[in-house]
C-alpha cells in the first residue's frame, strides 16, 4: 500500500516591515525599562540624601543646643567671668541662654536649670511651674525628675507652704529609683519638726537609720533621735 504523502506546510518568511516592527518594539521596551530604572535610582538617591541630610541637620541642632547649654552653664556658675555683675543679672542671663538652648532642642537639662535660675532669683512659683513642665515632658528622665521634686519642695518651703513641700518629698521618696530616698526622709523630718510634729519627724528619722545606714545624713538622724530619747 503506497505511503500517504504529507502535505508540506509552507512557512512564510517575515517581511522586512515586520522585522523592523519587532526590533522597534524591543527597543521601545528597553527604553521604558531604562527610564524606570533611572527613576528608581533617582528615588533611592534622593531618599538617601534626605535621610543623610536629616541626620546632619539633627546633629547640627544638637551641637548648637549643647554649645548654648555650656555657655549658660558658665554664666550660671560665674565661670570665666570677665566683668563683675550682680547675682540677679547673672541668673537672668543664664536663664535666657538656657531658654535659647531649649528652643533650639528640647532638653530636660535646660528646663532644670531654667527652674534653678528662677529659684535663685526668688521667683519660686515660676520655678515650680517650670519643674512641673519638665516632669510632664520628660517623665522617664531619671536624672532630673527626682531632683525636680526635691527642688519643688525647697521652693515650697521658701514660699512658706510646708504641706506642699511634704507632698513633693513624699513623691520623691516613692519615686521608682531609690537614689534620693534618704534625702526625702531627712528633709521631711526637718520640716515636720519645724511644724511641731515631733512624732511624725521621729518616724522619718527612724526609717532613715533603719533603711539607709550608709546615708550621709545618718549621723544627723541619729542625733535627732538621741535628742528625742533624752
Amino acid at each position: 500500500m503506497p505511503k500517504a504523502i504529507k502535505k508540506r506546510i509552507i512557512k512564510h518568511a517575515k517581511t522586512e516591515e515586520e522585522v523592523k516592527g519587532t526590533v522597534l518594539k524591543a527597543k521601545q521596551l528597553a527604553i521604558e525599562k531604562k527610564k524606570i530604572l533611572i527613576t528608581l535610582a533617582g528615588v533611592i538617591v534622593i531618599s538617601v540624601a534626605a535621610i543623610g541630610g536629616f541626620f546632619i541637620y539633627s546633629s547640627s541642632i544638637k551641637s548648637r543646643a549643647e554649645k548654648l547649654e555650656y555657655e549658660a552653664y558658665k554664666i550660671y556658675y560665674g565661670l570665666y567671668q570677665k566683668q563683675p555683675i550682680t547675682k540677679e543679672e547673672q541668673y537672668r542671663m543664664a536663664r535666657e541662654t538656657f531658654k535659647k538652648a531649649y528652643d533650639t532642642k528640647k532638653s530636660s537639662l535646660s528646663l532644670f536649670y531654667i527652674a534653678n535660675c528662677y529659684y535663685e532669683m526668688g521667683k519660686y512659683d515660676d520655678a515650680v511651674n517650670t519643674l512641673k513642665d519638665l516632669n510632664q515632658k520628660f517623665p522617664d528622665d531619671e536624672r532630673f525628675v527626682p531632683l525636680s521634686y526635691y527642688k519643688m519642695a525647697m521652693a515650697s518651703i521658701k514660699k512658706g507652704d510646708r504641706d506642699e513641700a511634704l507632698k513633693f518629698l513624699d513623691t520623691l521618696y516613692n519615686y521608682k529609683t531609690g537614689a534620693y530616698k534618704d534625702l526625702a526622709l531627712i528633709e521631711s523630718g526637718r520640716i515636720l519638726e519645724a511644724m511641731g510634729r515631733g512624732e511624725d519627724a521621729k518616724r522619718r528619722y527612724e526609717e532613715l537609720t533603719k533603711s539607709f545606714p550608709e546615708s550621709p545624713f545618718i549621723e544627723e538622724a541619729r542625733a535627732k533621735l538621741g535628742e528625742k530619747k533624752d
